[in-house]
């Protein structure tokens, strides 16, 4: 595995101390854990793991549920161990909990800062527990690190330098298209009320805003989404390659739904499967036509739900406004270009 340089480390660690995409980091310095650690706690807990992150709406959850397909993998979602606060390092951020655990009295320490092991002992436990009862060799999460971004990276490395991450990207016009969605049926509570009178309106005449007439977005609300998907994807997939080099995938989610079996066994390699049944396909094909999350909306607001378009790539272009994609190309149309999306 790639060594990451000393620069690209005080880089983002002065990322992060100005406030550039995490808040209230711990005041303590928790320690990373050594190769000697990885060796002595992998008697304990040998499973492989991996991570998947991604901007939320960008497939995530399917990308889940293909993955552990795979009779030698499990994958579950959102324990969100590096991707929201408090984080699994507030275990042992605490200065009290340091001195603690560092005490010179405390013979079981061997004189060391035992923190990164306590940390990789509650999350390998957490991730194999479950991952035994399918008799799975290779266990990973899935949680969308939207709101720290590449800094989530950086936290998942210092307690899992030798694990996988994968990283889903999808159309960013898409991602916040079906983020603002989500907004309007699972969380009203946090929309403006500017947003709200958007909300109303979309329900009582969804025609408009599903022609691309009326537009789904305050400016305000477009540019701040469209800033958030720019910002996860750099940061993420910049930090991914530094610190993990070869143990780092990233995928987009449109190859994903259209070259689905060529995809996952690139990603069942990475991880470290050790064949790849050929029945495989058949399951996936099953699992795709499945969709638990256009269930939920359906059941929570149905309505509302049963006219919008479920993870279908490219919906974006008949749902902006010609606006909307002029503001939205103008924060983030070189990285849509960069990853392989069209600008028209």
């Amino acid at each position: 595995m790639k060594t990451t340089s000393i620069r690209t480390r005080l880089k983002h660690a002065y990322r992060a101390l100005r406030g550039k995409g995490i808040s209230n980091l711990p005041q303590r310095q928790v320690p990373s854990i050594t190769q000697e650690e990885i060796a002595e706690i992998k008697e304990f807990f040998p499973m492989e793991k991996f991570f998947i992150f991604g901007h939320a709406r960008s497939g995530t959850t399917v990308l889940a549920r293909l993955i552990r397909l795979h009779p030698e993998v499990h994958c579950n979602y959102q324990a969100h161990f590096f991707t929201r606060q408090p984080l699994l390092e507030s275990l042992v951020a605490d200065e009290a909990i340091g001195e603690w655990l560092c005490r010179k009295s405390n013979r079981w320490n061997q004189g060391k800062d035992p923190s990164a092991l306590v940390l990789r002992v509650a999350a390998d436990f957490m991730l194999e527990r479950e991952a035994r009862h399918f008799g799975a060799r290779l266990v990973g999460d899935k949680s969308p690190n939207t709101l720290l971004n590449g800094e989530s990276v950086r936290l998942m490395h210092k307690v899992y330098p030798d694990a996988r991450l994968i990283f889903i990207v999808r159309d960013g016009r898409d991602t916040i298209l079906s983020h603002r969605f989500q907004a309007f049926i699972d969380f009203p509570q946090h929309l403006s009320p500017a947003d709200l009178k958007i909300r109303q309106a979309f329900i009582e005449q969804p025609t408009p805003f599903l022609q691309g007439e009326r537009s789904l977005f305050t400016e305000k609300s477009l540019l701040q989404a469209a800033k958030g998907w720019l910002e996860n994807v750099q940061e993420t997939h910049q930090m991914g390659l530094d610190y993990y080099a070869d143990r780092y995938q990233a995928i987009r989610y449109e190859d994903l739904i259209t070259s689905t079996w060529e995809v996952l066994k690139n990603l069942w390699q990475l991880i470290g499967v050790t064949s790849i049944p050929p029945e495989l396909r058949a399951s996936i094909a099953q699992e795709l036509e499945q969709n638990p999350d256009e269930q939920w909306q359906l059941e929570k607001a149905g309505q509302m739900a049963h006219a919008l378009p479920k993870g279908k790539p490219g919906a974006w272009r008949q749902i902006f406004t010609q606006r909307d994609a002029q503001l939205f190309h103008q924060v983030a149309g070189d990285a849509l270009r960069t990853w392989g999306y069209s600008i028209d």
